[in-house]
């Protein structure tokens, strides 16, 4: 059970990270913090940074400044690959 969790927890954060910011835009000291509140995980400090990296470049995220922190935003392209990933999970779970 252990694997199964963490295939799909910190190993797969990129459906966690989307579902926070699509609520509110924030930086990555919070969405870790957001995480855990609210899944019960937190993830590691580089890998949410790795992960929201790869966010911005496949186009899921947007960056703005505000100060000397990021602020991370999603996108509509964000939104649809959030959606297709929920759509993915309830199927797989309604096979099972």
């Amino acid at each position: 059970m252990r694997k199964l969790i963490g295939n799909n927890t910190t190993e797969c954060l990129w459906p966690y990270i989307l579902s926070i910011i699509k609520n509110r835009p924030c930086h990555a000291y919070i969405l870790r913090k957001s995480i855990q509140q609210k899944f019960g995980f937190t993830p590691g400090t580089v890998t949410a940074y790795r992960v929201l990296y790869s966010l911005k470049k496949e186009g899921l995220v947007s960056i703005r400044k505000d100060g000397r922190k990021r602020v991370y935003t999603i996108t509509p392209e964000g939104k649809k690959a959030l959606r297709e990933a929920k759509e993915y999970y309830m199927k797989t779970a309604s096979v099972i």
